[in-house]
This record gives structure tokens, sequence and C-alpha cells, in this order.
């Protein structure tokens, strides 16, 4: 048993105690009701503590992409290292790629799941699938390749799920290439989560399809039209929506600290209403996640990794080698927001955004400590021997 003394919790005011037996979280107290000669009592003098990390976009690590999978010791191996780089959960996302490769993709997760293999301790759970295409608008598509991906309707979309409805958990689409309205209404039918990206929706598709169940925003800024003040776009209309939640890379190249800045301005706004939307951070990491700068292979073609970030040969932004907590760390040290609202976009925010339960008393979960200095953020993880 550990008894937390003087910690911050980034979703309320003020300083508790936790009882942690065993990764349950048996209470949490104000430091006002707790006796000040504590057994077995660690001080953690204001630092902030959370659950680890969801990553509700991340196509790789360690080398393996997930559409590559053909085992469910790879998803094991990878789900080992994530819970290293503090994520508690993600989702495997599978970009537009052949459809028999996507089955087979989505055959080695349900098996994963399956077999126990996600209760297993000191694992990221993996919550599902998230098909990033290849349902998308071909002049929105970025690094996904043009020969496979289809328009949207729901002969194609039942066509590639097949039996795999139970396994997906997020679709990420562009609903203005759609005809019948059907997609969105059935998707939601079958508790998957329905985000909106690599499209050229207006204004009003976008809202149409909002109102027809889509909850999410895919990578903003990108892969879409950028704000305008005559047609505000997908992205306009996502920020001033209720209920719809915004996926934003803090990587410093996706989207530039200025409209990382004026995001998280909308973000505060919203917060403040208490609206149930918001932003949430995603890595967007690929496969050489955890491996070095430099050329590696994906799909039928190469990325260039520097400096983490990865392009193709004609320079087309395709994602970052950087894991999800350190969107969290960028945020505080280029002086964008303070350390428990960067917490809370990686941690909090993303389970909000899939229906997932946040910290609270009873609760069987790996926690992560969190040490602000200046605009210096760093964790780790709280183990019970």
């Amino acid at each position: 048993m550990s008894i937390l003394l003087n910690v911050r919790l980034p979703h309320l005011s003020g300083l508790y105690c936790l009882e942690v037996v065993r990764n349950q979280l048996r209470s949490i107290l104000p430091m006002a009701k707790v006796a000040s000669n504590a057994v077995h009592a660690v001080d953690l003098n204001g630092d902030w503590v959370s659950l680890g990390g969801v990553d509700l976009q991340i196509n790789g690590a360690l080398g393996l992409a997930f559409p590559d999978l053909s085992d469910p010791l790879e998803l094991q191996k990878a789900a080992s290292f994530l819970w290293q780089q503090g994520i508690d959960a993600f989702t495997p996302t599978l970009v537009t790629a052949n459809p028999e490769k996507i089955q087979r993709s989505l055959a080695v997760i349900q098996a994963y799941q399956g077999k126990g293999f996600n209760h297993e301790p000191q694992h990221a759970h993996v919550l599902g699938a998230h098909l990033e295409g290849p349902f998308l608008n071909p002049k929105k598509r970025g690094a996904h390749p043009q020969e496979y991906l289809q328009p949207l309707s729901l002969d194609r979309v039942q066509s590639l799920l097949g039996s795999y409805e139970k396994v997906v958990k997020i679709v990420t689409l562009a609903p203005e290439i759609e005809v019948d309205s059907e997609v969105i209404p059935w998707l939601r039918s079958h508790n998957i989560t329905v985000s909106l990206g690599h499209s050229l929706a207006n204004t009003l598709e976008a809202q149409q399809a909002f109102n027809q169940g889509a909850t999410m925003v895919t990578h903003a800024f990108n892969a879409m039209p950028g704000l305008h003040h005559r047609e505000p776009g997908l992205l306009g209309a996502a920020l001033t929506h209720p209920q719809v939640f915004v996926g934003l890379i803090a990587d410093g190249e996706h989207v530039c600290p200025t409209m990382l800045d004026l995001l998280l301005r909308i973000n505060r706004g919203q917060s403040q209403e208490n609206t149930g939307g918001g932003l949430f951070l995603v890595s967007d990491a690929l496969a050489p996640l955890g491996l070095p700068d430099g050329t590696y292979p994906w799909d039928s073609r190469e990325i260039e990794v520097v400096h983490g970030t990865a392009r193709l040969p004609d320079g087309t932004l395709s994602g970052t080698t950087y894991p999800l907590l350190t969107g969290a760390k960028n945020l505080v040290q280029w002086g964008l927001c303070s350390a428990n609202e960067a917490i809370m976009l990686a941690t909090d925010s993303p389970r909000q955004a899939i229906g997932l339960p946040r910290l609270g008393a009873g609760q069987t979960a790996s926690l992560i400590r969190w040490h602000a200095a200046g605009n210096s953020l760093s964790w780790q993880r709280i183990i019970e021997d």
C-alpha cells in the first residue's frame, strides 16, 4: 500500500492524498482531511498524478507498421514498449492500404484481444483499431496511397469491416464524398466513433456529419482546408461544436506553435463552459517510433525521418516518431499552456473523446507522476513492488 501526499490532480484544484493498493486507487481525500503522521506516506510536494496517456492515432512502433501486423506477438511487443512510454491504451491505426491487408491486421487485433493479451501487466491496452481511410477525399489524401482510396458508401464500409465490426473503434472518413448519408449512422449504431479527416468538407457538410453522429476530427489543420474568415470549413465547424473532440499533433511541424496557441485558447473557452468537447493530443507516430532517425520502408515506399519528423521523398509530411507524452512536454516547453492543461490533453481528454472513465477512486490504474519546473515537464510511472 502507498499513501501519496500533497498530490495535484489535473482535473481538480487543491492538494490531495491518494491511497494506492496494488495499482488500485482506493481513495482520494483533500489534504485537509489527512492525518499528518500517515503511515507509509510519500510526499509528492505538489507534483501531479494522472492516468497514463491514451493515443488514439498511432501508426506503429519499433519498426512495425500496424497495417503490416501478422502475429499477435508483434502487437504485444509494441504494447509493452508503449507502456514504457507512459501510454495506458491506444488504437492501432491502419492507414489506407489493400483491403486484404487491412482485414489481416484486423484479424490479428481480434486475436490479440481474444487471447487475453490485454490483461498482461505493464502493457498498454489495445482498445481496437482506428481505420484512417480508405474513405478519404483524394484531394486531401496526404501520404495515403491513391490506388487504395475508395468512394464512401455503406456497402463498401460493410465489405471492408466484414466480421470485424467489434474490433474497429474509430473510423476516419471524409463525409462530403458520400451520396446517401447512411455510413455515419450505421457506424455509430455499432459503437464505432466517427472522426472526420482528410476532407474538403465545408461548414454545412461538417455540421451535417456531426448531426448524423460524428464526434471527432482527425489531426487538426492537417489534410483539410485552413480556417478562412468566409468559409470556416470542417475545422471551424468542429471547434465551435459543443460535443466534438479534435485531435492535435504537438510536434511543432504538423501545426506551428502560433496556431497551437490559437487552438488552446479556443479550447479553454470550451472547458470553462463544460461543453463536453475539445482538444486532445495524438502522436501520429509511425513505425520508426523508438528507432533513430534514418530512412525506413513504408508500405511500398520509403520515409525519411529527420529530427523525429517523417516525410516521403517528395517532401509530403507523413507523421512523427515522437511518443504521445512528448507532445504534452512540448506545449509546456513552448510556454503555450500550464502543466496541468498539457497533462489533461494527453491523458484525460482522449479518454473523454472515446468514452473511457477518468481518474477516480476504486479504479485499477497505473499512475504517472509529473514534475514541472519552469517550462520543463517530466514524468515517471508510479510502480508498487
